[in-house]
This record gives structure tokens, C-alpha cells and sequence, in this order.
């Protein structure tokens, strides 16, 4: 079994159809010689009837004569009550009963049974027929005998030329189904080369399609759906580590240079302000682990928000509690709570992600609001900055993404908030999208009222 299970694919399907085929022809083979033989035995036993109908008739008529007109090869004898010849063919033996007395007797009347054929002058074997005739008064019994040898030769024949061709044939139809089945596994042979080749790099992501539209096209293509989308993920993971690279890069090159002066300066030196600086970097360095961590959780599944915690939350008091530290924000609240179901965490850092964007563009004011509107939640979150241009109002919730001066780093983004905006609200089944305040942006944060995806 283990020798079997390394060979190839192609080797095991032919082994398998093969040793079909082959008991499928021996059974046709032992299934053709039964029927012919019990075709033939059926013919010689019909055409003894027939003769052992003729000659009833002449008995019945009374015109039996000896020896009795039967053709070739045939045996006939008409025997009396005691089991004495009365009547014979030419070839018959005239004193000698054809079968013995416990034959004669135990045969029902119709039908035949096989003797030796040595028995009676024949080669091989021969098949008996008895019929009874004549008054019930005075019955007689016919014998017909036929020679079987005829049907044992043909038989014999039939069962040389099966052993003789059977092998043969095998292993013609075992060369045919090696190629079929080599034309049928070439697409999967292409595949495996292609798959060689990309791991190679010597081609393109891409598997050949074969051109016909069978379950190896459809594998195919579907591997190749997969293929694209690995090249995507892994896409994406370079350009995030890139990004990641770069933009850890800053605050620790600023806390370097900061600690390499510090190095040099006098006792009489500032320190707590130096600490101050390094502070501020540090806290900057962990806002920005912090954002990587949640936007790779996000993508690989690991959790499906900051804390996992699901609650029964008021939309209009999260968003006040977390206005309340942004002392430039103007807070309208609603006066009514504004139920949702969903992580207080995760929707707080969505509000303080906004706010700290809004806080940061703004030239003199922000507000937040938060109302229901139909089904929905609806925060809303406006300034009087330079705005987000309509042709990028998308672009900006790529990771890593600035806008020129309106998103420099030295006004401490990471060009990571609203990234993190958009996956944690679509985690809770809401939407997130950018408009004109007229001056400045206006951003929507829509949310399914009482119930929660998250």
C-alpha cells in the first residue's frame, strides 16, 4: 500500500482503471462463454426434441419402421415397457438401451441429461432426450442422443482465443488510458510548472489556464484569485512596515539627538524642560505603536475592536464625556440619550481621533454633535481649517496618508487617525464619510441605533 501511495497520480489512476478493466473483461469473458454454452446446449437439447417429435408422431400413426430415417449423427431408440429395442436408427445399438435402467427411470419425460459419449460411439460427451409415445395401455419410450462434443470444441476455442486476446487487449486499453489520462493531467502538469516558476520569481504571480472550461480551468482560475490576493496582502504588508519604518523613524531620531545633546550639556542645564521634550516624543512614539498595534490586529482577525468589551452605550454621553477634554470644542448635546450597543472604548478613541484631526486644522473653532436621524445615530464633526479637497476625501483614510501642509508631521499626526476612524466604525456596522463645513471639513459618523455589529 505504501509503494502505491508513491506513485504518481497519473501511475495510481491507471493501476486503479486498469484492474477495473481487467475484471471488468474477465467477467464479460466468463459471462460470454456460460451464455454460449447454455446457448448451444439449449440448440442440440431443441433440435432432439424436434426428432423425438417425429418419431412419437410415426408411433402414434403406427407406421415405425426400422431402422428409423433420422439425419446424421443422431441416435434414436424406441423402447417398450420391460426396456427391450423395438425400434432403432441406422447408427443406434439395436439390443443395448442408450441409457441405463436408473437413467431411463429417474428422467422425467421432456427433458435430457449428459452421458459419455464413449458410451455410445461418440467423442467427448453426448445429451440424452426422452419422450414417451404410443397408448397409455402399451407405452413406449423415445431416446434421442446427440453429440456435444461440437459445442465443448467451440467452447474450448471461444475460452484459447479469450486467453490469448484478453492480455493483449488489456494492455492496449492500459496504453490508451496512459495517454488519455496524461492528455487529461497535462492542464495539471502546467499548473504544477507555473507554481515551480513562481516560486522560482522566474514569471508573473499568475497560473497558465488551460483552454478547456472543466474543473481544472475553474481550479485554475480560482487559484489564481488566490495568488492575486496574496500579492495584495503581502503588498500591503510591505508598504505597512515601510510606513511603520518611517515613520518610527522621527521620534526616535528626535529623542537620539536629544539625549546625544543632553550628553554634552551643562550641570546648570534645564532639565526637567529636556525631560518635558522627551516626553512629548515618547508619548507621541506611543500613540503611534499604539495605532499600528490596532490597525494589525484589524487585518489579521486577531480582535475585532481595541477591547472586545460590547455594551449598551448612551452615543450622546461617550461623545461629551470625551469632548470635555478638548477645551477649544464646542459640545451640542442633544438633551435625549442616544442609545447604541457597541465598545465604549473603541467608539471614544473614534471621537478623540476626530477631535485631535479637528483640533489640529482647525483656525478657530470645532464642534461636535451628536443627533438621531431615523434609524440611524449621526455625530458629526466640523472646523474652520483648510479642508480636505474632494478629489481626496478617500485618499486620506489610507494609512499613513497627509495632505501636503494641512498634514505635516510637525503637527504631531501620524497620518493614522483617520484610517482607524474608518475601520472601527465599520466594525460597528456604521459609515464614516467627509464633507464641506463651509469653511472647513465636515466629517459624519453614521451608526445603526440600539443594536451593534461589532
Amino acid at each position: 500500500m505504501r509503494r502505491i501511495r508513491e506513485l504518481s497520480l497519473r501511475a495510481r489512476l491507471l493501476l486503479v482503471s486498469a484492474a477495473g478493466l481487467t475484471l471488468g473483461l474477465a467477467a464479460g469473458g466468463v459471462l460470454l462463454v456460460s451464455v454460449l454454452g447454455y446457448a448451444q446446449t439449449r440448440s442440440v437439447h431443441s433440435e432432439s426434441m424436434d426428432t423425438a417429435q417425429g418419431v412419437r408422431r410415426l408411433v402414434d400413426q403406427g407406421v415405425l419402421t426400422n431402422p428409423i430415417p433420422v439425419t446424421p449423427g443422431v441416435q434414436v431408440q424406441v423402447l417398450d415397457a420391460d426396456g427391450r429395442v423395438i425400434g432403432f436408427s441406422a447408427t443406434a445399438d439395436r439390443l443395448v438401451s442408450i441409457l441405463y435402467a436408473d437413467e431411463l427411470r429417474d428422467l422425467p419425460d421432456g427433458r435430457s441429461v449428459p452421458i459419455r459419449g464413449s458410451r455410445i460411439g461418440y467423442v467427448g460427451e453426448a445429451r440424452v432426450v426422452k419422450v414417451t409415445a404410443g397408448p397409455p395401455t402399451a407405452p413406449v419410450r423415445i431416446l434421442v442422443a446427440r453429440s456435444t462434443d461440437q459445442i465443448t470444441q467451440s467452447v474450448h476455442l471461444l475460452r484459447i482465443t479469450l486467453a490469448v486476446v484478453y492480455p493483449l487487449l488489456v494492455v492496449l486499453l492500459a496504453a490508451i488510458l496512459w495517454r488519455a489520462l496524461g492528455a487529461a493531467l497535462r492542464p495539471v502538469d502546467a499548473l504544477r510548472s507555473g507554481a515551480e516558476e513562481i516560486t522560482g520569481g522566474t514569471r508573473a504571480g499568475r497560473l497558465p489556464l488551460p483552454d478547456s472550461r472543466d474543473e481544472i480551468h475553474r481550479l485554475a482560475v480560482t487559484l489564481n484569485d488566490m495568488l492575486h490576493r496574496l500579492d495584495a496582502a503581502r503588498a500591503r504588508q510591505r508598504a505597512f512596515v515601510a510606513d511603520a519604518a518611517h515613520e518610527l523613524r522621527s521620534p526616535l531620531t528626535n529623542m537620539r539627538t536629544e539625549l546625544e545633546v543632553a550628553q554634552r550639556l551643562p550641570d546648570d542645564t534645564d532639565w526637567p524642560a529636556l525631560a518635558d521634550d522627551l516626553l512629548a516624543d515618547v508619548q507621541r512614539l506611543s500613540r503611534l505603536v499604539d495605532d499600528l498595534l490596532l490597525l494589525a490586529r484589524q487585518d489579521d482577525g486577531t480582535t475585532r475592536a481595541v477591547t472586545g468589551r460590547v455594551e449598551h452605550l448612551d452615543l450622546a454621553q461617550l461623545a461629551g464625556e470625551t469632548a470635555e477634554r478638548y477645551p477649544d470644542v464646542d459640545y451640542r448635546d442633544p438633551g435625549v440619550p442616544l442609545p447604541l450597543v457597541g465598545e465604549p472604548d473603541a467608539l471614544a478613541r473614534v471621537v478623540a481621533n476626530l477631535l485631535d484631526n479637528a483640533v489640529r486644522h482647525k483656525r478657530e473653532r470645532v464642534t461636535l454633535s451628536t443627533v438621531a436621524d431615523g434609524p440611524d445615530l449621526l455625530m458629526v464633526v466640523a472646523d474652520d481649517g483648510p479642508g480636505i479637497p474632494a478629489v481626496d476625501r478617500e485618499r486620506v483614510f489610507h494609512r499613513f496618508t497627509r495632505l501636503d501642509d494641512a498634514r505635516a508631521r510637525d503637527a504631531g499626526g501620524s497620518g493614522l487617525g483617520l484610517a482607524i476612524v474608518r475601520e472601527l466604525v465599520r466594525r460597528h456596522g456604521g459609515t464614516v464619510t467627509l464633507g464641506d463645513a463651509e469653511p472647513g471639513l465636515r466629517v459624519e459618523v453614521r451608526l445603526p441605533a440600539g443594536r451593534g455589529s461589532a
